[in-house]
């Protein structure tokens, strides 16, 4: 049986809806445009038509496209109807974000 373990946010996250595009779907390619739910400096919560797996790699950025990352799923919940919540973990960034945080050490999620 596995084993569930809780993780500590970092940070808290700022309720806002930004448009983005993502990307990176195993099975159904090309790019999805929609919005957050909430923010940090290290991740998001999207919501996306597509189901996606924990761990799944997905290419991220803002519209306009000035911030760009490389995120990890760390999780895909189904919304009441059509689509999913999705937490994303920024692994790589460039570009602005519209939040920015000091690397705290000791408590990186990566891996």
């Amino acid at each position: 049986m596995a084993k569930a373990f809780a993780v500590e946010r970092i940070e808290r996250r700022v309720p806002i809806s930004l448009a983005v595009s993502i990307s990176g779907h195993a099975s159904l390619p090309g790019v999805e445009t929609t919005f957050t739910e909430n923010v940090s400096s290290r991740g998001a919560r999207v919501v996306s038509v597509r189901r996606w797996r924990a761990n799944d790699r997905v290419e991220f950025s803002s519209l306009p496209g000035e911030f760009h990352a490389r995120a990890r799923v760390a999780y895909c919940h189904p919304l009441g109807g059509d689509g999913y919540a999705i937490g994303l973990e920024f692994l790589e960034q460039a570009g602005h974000w519209v939040i920015s945080g000091p690397p705290v050490p000791g408590k990186s999620l990566h891996g």
